[in-house]
């Protein structure tokens, strides 16, 4: 899979129902994955999105997630620009470009869904995840 740049927002609790309504705006695909799908059932809010993801015919990519308990959720700091991909090599390469002169809140490493995945905030201050697939076998 190539490398793909998309807008990722953090909702309040309601991202459900907001994937659902860009899903009737704009058309296309949806998948939803609960915290409990990734075995977090003994989570406070197992029902909430820890990823959704809306591709159109158009080309478009949107995704969210709920803001997990415990962290923040600051209306216009919602919003976050997605870089992920199976090239781990270009990914690594802009992860420690983007994080060098900036603050990582989540370091790059594996996570429980296999992926590699960080976030941080650019010496700008605009935020970023980067996300590396593991590669089609």
């Amino acid at each position: 899979m190539a490398s793909r740049l998309n807008p990722y927002i953090s909702f309040a609790g309601n991202a459900r129902g907001a994937m659902e309504f860009y899903q009737q705006v704009f058309g296309g695909n949806l998948s939803l994955t609960t915290f409990g799908d990734f075995g977090a059932k003994d989570s406070p809010e197992p029902d909430k999105i820890m990823h959704g993801m809306l591709e159109t015919d158009r080309g478009f990519t949107l995704m969210g997630a709920d803001t997990p308990p415990g962290m923040q959720y600051k209306p216009g700091d919602n919003i976050a620009v997605s870089l992920s991909g199976d090239d781990a090599d270009e990914l690594r390469g802009y992860w420690e470009k983007l994080s060098a002169s900036g603050n990582v809140s989540v370091p790059l490493e594996t996570q429980m869904w296999g992926d590699e995945f960080g976030m941080c905030v650019d010496q700008f201050g605009i935020g970023w995840m980067v996300n590396i697939g593991r590669p089609q076998s």
